[in-house]
Formats: structure tokens, C-alpha cells, sequence
């Protein structure tokens, strides 16, 4: 939208928490890189200082789209004065028309620098159904006097935080996440040397971070019988986090270390994805997990638990690929089978391809924010 007072487009202020690799950065930046330029002019506000050299980050793409990114350099959560300070002193420098907000952190950063600064206009962004502490869903309300919508990334999570946040309904919004399909539809599978596995072998893949929420150590204690009932399988655990020393300890303790293997956070999950035959995800909650919707764009079949944003992805095609959240069992069934049968591994993958493409396409996301942003702007609502 342009600005009927200015002629000019509106200035978006993006912010996030940090802008090492994940999800919810990779949505920020995509967004960032594709929003239509004549009509909005986005600038990103990392709260973090910018990632060390070496580290995974989203910042090569910002730069490569040419994307305005500014680091606060707060380095711990004690330090909010300090972050509310240093982005409200940037609003009132910069004048932002609308502020967006990503993650935790940023969202009661964002609200509360905002209202410092005299923005009329606050988005916040609600990714996950937060079961860590409650605290941060109380936080999370009371601070959200000034927010115009809360944009949550499925109905899963809308619905959580209506009926656990304690968020009023009308202020709730839903856009899903969204992929670049042919990134992964026309990806090579990758040389499984250079992934330390012997050649010949067949892969499962976990993808994601290496922490309590995911539960890959549940994933592996639950392995011990499909491994063995297929002998021409091994896991790769890709991603890393500060479970991964206890990880490392159990697959050795359950006799399958030589079928587990650890690669660390890669760049390449798409020719990973292509060289797999089945993606794993153990999650005790989620909010729609990226990773399922990379591997539907790829063509890889799912095992997953019913965390949030599942069902939404994977839609008709879901049966067969969700099981109970603890459910060990099921999870191990669900492996088996489709490890088993070539003709159902295609048919699901197939099934899920189809859907990522109709249905959660990057251009359709950028679109949807773009939409949200313009209404907001009008204040349509």
C-alpha cells in the first residue's frame, strides 16, 4: 500500500529476536525479500547482536536482497529496559508505519518499544503453542493492549492461544507458513558419504533443533525395533542444540549408535530431504512445524506426532502419517509401514507434494502478510 499522504510505501519495521538459522527467521527474511517494494519498504530489527562469523544465519539472504537489518546487540533477557530503549530510540530515528513482530522476546519488545515511540500500528506474531512457562502467556497478555492482530501461523495455535493465552479471538489471525516448492521438488539427493553414512544405505531423517520440545530422545528410545526390523535403514539426526551430548549417550546406550548418525545443523535439507526416504518429527508441541512442509515439498512421506500445525499441513493426506503424541508404539508402526511398502512411500509423498504446492507456497504467505498489512494500514478492521 502506498501512503495517499506521502506517496510513498509504507515503512514496515520486521523484528525478531535473533537472525541465526531457524524458522521463524527464514519466515521474516523470506518475507523481507519478497514483499512487493513499491508498496512497502521493509526494515528488519534484530534484538541479538549480529550471528558471529561461521555461525548459520539468515543474514546472507537479507544482504543479498538488499533488506535494511539493524543490530540492538542485547545479549540476555535481563537487558529488556536496555532492548525497549534501544528500538524505541530507532522508531522515533526511522518512523515506521507498522511494526511486526516474530518470536517471544520480540513481540513484548516490539508492543512495548512501539508504544514508546508513538507507532499507531503493532502486529505480533505467535508461532508456537508456548508450553515452557506460563509466565510468558501471562506476559504475552498483558502487554498486548496495543497490538492490532496477532497473527498465528495455524488454527492450532489461534486456538491455543484463545483458549490458553487468554487472547481475545477477534484479534487473532491466521497465515500459514510457506515454502519454495521447486527449491525442493528439483533438489539432488546428496552423496551419503559426504554425510559419514556407507554408501547403499537407506535413510530416515529428524531435522530441527536438538532441546526438550522435540523429544528426539524419545524418537530414539522408541527406534531400537525398527531399526532392526529394517536392516537396510539408518536415522540421521540432523540439527544440533544442547541436547545432542545426552543424544549421542543413549543411541550408544540402546546398541544403534552405528545407525544413528549426527551431522550438526546443515545448509543442504533439501538434497538431505531428496536422499531420504521417510522425515521423522517426535514434537511434544510445535506451531506448524517448517520441516514437515519442506519435506512435502520434496515429495517425502511423514512421521509425526498430532502436535500443532500437523493435521493443517499434511490435510486429507494425514492419515497414516500422525500418530498420538505419546503414542511410542504407533510412532514405531507408522515406520515400519511405510518403511515397508515403496508403493504407499510414493503415494503419501506424492499426496504431500501436491499439497504443499496447492496450498502453502511462499508467494501465497508473502501475499497473505502483504493483504494483513494493507487492511491494518486502512484501518479496515
Amino acid at each position: 500500500m502506498i501512503d495517499s499522504a506521502s506517496s510513498r510505501p509504507l515503512r514496515i519495521a520486521l523484528c525478531i529476536t535473533g537472525l541465526e538459522y531457524g524458522g521463524a527467521e527464514k519466515c521474516l527474511t523470506e518475507l523481507a525479500a519478497r514483499v512487493d517494494r513499491r508498496r512497502f519498504e521493509p526494515v528488519v530489527y534484530s534484538l541479538a547482536p549480529r550471528p558471529a562469523p561461521g555461525r548459520p544465519s539468515v543474514v546472507p539472504r537479507l544482504v543479498q536482497a538488499g533488506v535494511e537489518t539493524h543490530f540492538l546487540d542485547v545479549r540476555r533477557t535481563w537487558q529488556f529496559p536496555l532492548a525497549v530503549r534501544r528500538l524505541a530510540l530507532r522508531f522515533r530515528q526511522e518512523r515506521p508505519d507498522l511494526v511486526q513482530t516474530f518470536l517471544f522476546h520480540a513481540n513484548v519488545v516490539g508492543r512495548v518499544a512501539a508504544r514508546r515511540a508513538g507507532v499507531p500500528r503493532v502486529l505480533a506474531g505467535i508461532r508456537v503453542a508456548e508450553r515452557r512457562g506460563r509466565w510468558r502467556l501471562w506476559l504475552d497478555r498483558a502487554t498486548a493492549g496495543n497490538v492490532a492482530r496477532h497473527v498465528c501461523v495455524s488454527q492450532s495455535v489461534a486456538d491455543y492461544a484463545a483458549t490458553v493465552g487468554g487472547l481475545p479471538r477477534d484479534r487473532l489471525i491466521v497465515i500459514p507458513n510457506g515454502v519454495e516448492i521447486e527449491a525442493f521438488r528439483s533438489a539432488v539427493p546428496c552423496d551419503l558419504e559426504t554425510l559419514g553414512v556407507p554408501a547403499g544405505r537407506k535413510l530416515v531423517a529428524y531435522i530441527g533443533r536438538l532441546d526438550a520440545q522435540k523429544r528426539v530422545n524419545w524418537l530414539l528410545e522408541l527406534s531400537e525395533g525398527w531399526l532392526r526390523d529394517s536392516p537396510q535403514h539408518d536415522l540421521l539426526i540432523v540439527g544440533d542444540g544442547p541436547q545432542r551430548p545426552l543424544l549421542a549417550q543413549t543411541a550408544a546406550r540402546l546398541g544403534i549408535g552405528g545407525r544413528v548418525h549426527f551431522l550438526g545443523w546443515r545448509a543442504d535439507v533439501a538434497a538431505i530431504l531428496a536422499a531420504s526416504e521417510l522425515l521423522v518429527l517426535p514434537s511434544a508441541w510445535e506451531g506448524m512445524p517448517n520441516v514437515v512442509l519442506e519435506a512435502m515439498a520434496a515429495g517425502v512421506p511423514v512421521v509425526a506426532t498430532a502436535a500443532e500445525g500437523v493435521r493443517e499441513l499434511l490435510g486429507p493426506g494425514s492419515e497414516g502419517q500422525i500418530v498420538g503424541i505419546d503414542d511410542a508404539g504407533g510412532f514405531a508402526e507408522a515406520i515400519r509401514l511405510i518403511l515397508s511398502n515403496q508403493i504407499l512411500r510414493n503415494a503419501l509423498g506424492q499426496a504431500n507434494q501436491a499439497r504443499a504446492e496447492g496450498h502453502f507456497s511462499l508467494d501465497a504467505m508473502v501475499r497473505a502478510y502483504e493483504n494483513l498489512w494493507d487492511r491494518v494500514a486502512a484501518a479496515a478492521f
